[in-house]
């Protein structure tokens, strides 16, 4: 009898609204992919949670469909990785998890972030302004409010480290995300000063072990066994968190000068990887600095709180108008009417600010009160107009953000909702005046995370003789940025950013106007 060749490997990317599992042979080609949908509630106060054992269940059940589309899946499985939504806060205790999980949405932390103002120490050892998303403040802000949640509690995990716990039965976090919320980027190791900064030093205990996939594996347990349908021993590998394994899949890495990798979906995360002695820390205190899985090499990342949502709200006006004249269409009717729409209107002509979350902004600035708007209007503006003027706002708050991280990129990797369309591209790459290269990758998360696992088992010798094989060869040749586009935008930015710089005060403003009076309620 002949065993099997061990030639698969999964990537795992729980991400906040669907689970994926995602097979690759050794040499990076895709196999096939299974999904379950991830759910989450919100609440008062901003609260938004997520169901830990159901995760955990929904994360096996996408393993058990995966088999599905590979034959022989778990003979073949070499080994599988975990990559996961970060921030938020997945409390474990004795007997499990303590309630729910606090999301990276979750916005209950905020009085806390006040409280706790951007400490410079902390900032300088984490490279990471302090948010409502982090664990870190919202660990503090529990023990504050809610102390006994971590009083029940035995270790504080992320997402992806609840599900290799599940996986492995090891209670572990990653350096990114370990490094990010509670310690330093140059040491990739828990830090007392960020540690102290956050008033947390008697919860010490519950920070985890921090262990690196690419080098340390787990076996997979018999329980977990029986719930994915995998083999137990199987080697696992904890992923580090899914913005950084997401750039890494489409590019973030590898080729000459100095490239970026952008993920503009819902929302917009732009990273350049940079070694970590020449991290860029700005005077603002905003952004992330986050490990890649290579010795010595982080990301500086920017987090846009809405990019594709802007273009979504402003097709979404064409869709409410027609659906009440009787000629309903769906969002997907008039993303295929994008590019000509675009291609209708002047360049450069209205500023728009994207900032249409009601979360507000956290990158390159963190302003809850922040909200969308137009500037420069006039009779003549119609509705292809608008949307050119959302369109050019994300490509000038991306500009933005990479301003905030020092000079602008020479090459852009581009991922997400926005690389599927021409004209958007070509907006982006101006807005940088730098050529923009797509991945052929489809599921860049997943394949970042199994992109550790073949690096754990030897099945390259480093990350980067991976790069190699994984993610060079799926690049498409670069697109040239527009000079007569890119000379417009160069000359709009300072005018977007002087806007920006203006209008704090216009915004708390019109927050107040909103708020009812005392004893008064609104509706909405």
């Amino acid at each position: 009898m002949t065993t099997m060749q061990r030639d698969v490997l999964i990537g795992i990317d729980a991400g906040t609204s669907v689970i994926k599992a995602v097979g690759f042979d050794l040499s990076g080609r895709q196999l096939g992919a299974a999904s379950v949908p991830n759910r989450y509630a919100t609440g008062a106060r901003g609260a938004a949670t997520q169901d830990m054992a159901r995760t955990w269940d929904d994360c096996a059940a996408a393993l058990r469909a995966l088999a599905d589309h590979i034959p022989d899946l778990a003979a073949r499985t070499a080994a599988l990785s975990v990559t996961g939504q970060g921030d938020g806060t997945w409390l474990v205790g004795d007997d499990g998890p303590v309630g729910d999980a606090w999301l990276w949405l979750d916005a209950r932390a905020a009085p806390t972030v006040t409280r706790l103002g951007q400490d410079r120490a902390r900032f300088e050892a984490t490279g990471t302004g302090l948010n409502t998303c982090q664990q870190g403040a919202q660990m503090a802000h529990m023990d504050a409010h809610h102390p006994d949640l971590l009083d029940r509690a035995r270790v504080a995990l992320h997402c992806k480290d609840w599900l290799y716990l599940n996986l492995t039965g090891i209670r572990a976090t990653d350096p990114s995300e370990a490094s990010f919320t509670f310690g330093n980027f140059r040491t990739r190791a828990y830090d007392d000063t960020v540690i102290h900064a956050l008033g947390l030093n008697h919860r010490r205990g519950l920070l985890p072990p921090i262990i690196d996939g690419t080098q340390v594996t787990h076996p997979l347990t018999a329980d977990a066994a029986a719930a994915t349908g995998l083999l137990a021993g199987t080697p696992v590998s904890l992923g580090y968190v899914d913005m950084v394994m997401t750039a890494l899949g489409a590019g973030v890495l590898g080729g000459a000068g100095d490239v970026a990798c952008s993920t503009v979906g819902s929302t917009g995360v732009h990273l350049r990887a940079v070694s970590a002695d020449r991290v860029h820390l700005n005077d603002q205190g905003t952004g992330y600095v986050i490990c890649l899985p290579v010795p010595g090499v982080v990301t500086q990342v920017q987090t846009n709180m809405a990019a594709t949502l802007n273009l979504d709200w402003v097709l979404g006006l064409a869709a409410g108008i027609l659906s009440d004249m009787g000629q309903p269409v769906t969002l997907r009717d008039l993303v295929a009417r994008l590019d000509g729409w675009l291609g209708q209107a002047a360049p450069g002509q209205i500023l728009y600010h994207p900032y249409i979350s009601d979360a507000g902004e956290r990158g390159p600035f963190v302003d809850a009160g922040a909200r969308a708007g137009f500037t420069g209007l006039s009779a003549g503006h119609r509705y292809p107009d608008l949307v050119r003027a959302v369109a050019e706002g994300l490509g000038l708050a991306m500009r933005d953000c990479y301003a905030a991280m020092g000079p602008l990129p020479s090459e852009l990797r581009l991922t997400g909702g926005a690389a599927r369309s021409p004209a958007l591209r070509a907006i982006l790459s101006a807005a940088l005046n730098a050529p923009v290269r797509v991945s052929d990758r489809d599921e860049a998360g997943a394949a970042g995370a199994a992109m550790m696992a073949a690096v754990a088992i030897g099945a390259y010798p480093d990350m980067n003789a991976c790069i190699a094989e994984w993610v060079t060869p799926l690049l498409r040749d670069p697109e040239a940025p527009d000079p007569y586009l890119a000379a417009t935008y160069a000359r709009l930015f300072p005018t977007f950013a002087a806007a920006r710089n203006a209008l704090p005060p216009i915004w708390n403003a019109l927050a107040s106007a909103r708020a009812p009076l005392p004893g008064e309620t609104h509706d909405t």
